[in-house]
């Protein structure tokens, strides 16, 4: 969290205040997670090289028009060959990581300072592999990894720069989430074990992943069996697909959708499970089976690092008395259409 706060004093120093939101938020996400899966800390040299590198693999693996039609496979030919080499670079890049963490598991006498007593690649050295007596191989570790970190950089860090949004666009919700973390914190950095204790917290991050969920449609989810639904028939094995931002802003389930309220959730008048367990009112991370895995994980990095920004900033926008632009694209998330830049004022 620190890196996050530092960053942001940094660049406003160097920019009269100024900042960009969703940057500084990723790289420090990024950060996070990298400490997670790997347990050692990296130099910003090594993080940013680790970015480049995972940003590459996802850009090569966007659908191309021959996985749908595999006749046109030869006309996609240096597009693949590109694919294979990049693919190259990123196992040749994180392996070496990987090894380094074996080694410290096997002897911890060699771990540094630095190194965390436990980390998510622990957990799969020794997983088991059905029909093999060996564990999962360096490749597809590097492939763990990866979806670990990429599925959780992007959409947190989206997160925050739509939240940090609506705190510019409504600066009395802003204002009263800082009393609440002065009420309970005073002078003392947030810390995980704070956040739980803060309800107005807890319902302005509900409130902003039931306005902006991560991305527009839920994973694929399968009809078991033929139905009829609002008078179309569903054919047994149709591939299904909720479009989620019709559910959070539903007249039928919440009185003024369009609002920015948390007040609704602190209140007791409207709540919602966003699990789905108790009820589908709003689903940012999906439903059922195939609900997010990361989604407690993800929710504590919004909650923690949303109450550091705003304990630290004062937020506004820029250029000054500029209104914000709502308007979302969809990119791996969905993002927006125009990105962040806000003024901060620093309260200590």
């Amino acid at each position: 969290m620190d890196t996050l706060i530092n960053r942001i004093k940094s660049e406003a120093k160097a920019n009269d205040g100024a900042v960009w939101v969703l940057k500084n938020s990723r790289f420090a996400v990024f950060c996070i997670l990298l400490a997670m899966c790997f347990g050692i800390d990296m130099d910003v040299e090594t993080v940013e090289k680790m970015d480049q590198t995972m940003k590459s693999v996802l850009i090569t693996l966007d659908p191309r028009i021959d996985d749908y039609l595999p006749i046109l496979s030869p006309f996609f030919s240096k597009q693949r060959k590109k694919a294979l080499q990049v693919r190259k670079q990123q196992i040749e890049f994180i392996v070496p990581f990987i090894e380094k963490r074996r080694e410290m598991v096997q002897n911890p006498n060699l771990a540094d300072k630095t190194a965390m007593t436990f980390s998510y690649l622990d957990t799969l050295f020794d997983l088991k592999v059905d029909g093999r007596k060996t564990g999962p191989s360096n490749v597809e570790l590097v492939t763990l990894c990866s979806e670990f970190i990429n599925g959780g950089t992007d959409t947190t860090a989206t997160a925050l720069e739509w939240g940090i949004a609506q705190l510019i666009a409504n600066p009395d919700v802003q204002i009263k989430l800082f009393d609440e973390i002065q009420k309970t914190v005073g002078d003392r950095k947030v810390d995980e074990s704070d956040v739980d204790k803060m309800p107005y917290l807890q319902a302005v991050v509900k409130e902003l992943l039931r306005k902006h969920p991560p991305t527009y449609f839920s994973l694929t989810h399968a009809v078991t069996e033929s139905t009829t639904l609002a008078g179309y028939d569903i054919p047994d094995d149709a591939n299904v697909e909720i479009f989620l931002p019709s559910v959070g802003e539903d007249p039928k389930l919440w009185s003024n959708p369009e609002k920015f309220d948390p007040d609704r959730f602190v209140s007791g008048r409207e709540d919602a499970d966003i699990t789905g367990v108790k009820g589908v009112k709003m689903m940012p991370f999906g439903v059922g089976r195939r609900i997010c895995p990361g989604l407690g994980m993800a929710t504590v990095h919004v909650l923690l690092m949303m109450a550091r920004m705003v304990q630290e900033f004062e937020w506004s926008a820029y250029p000054p008395n500029s209104e914000i632009d709502f308007t979302g694209k969809l990119e791996f998330t969905v993002v927006m259409n125009k990105t962040l830049r806000a003024m901060i004022k620093s309260r200590f």
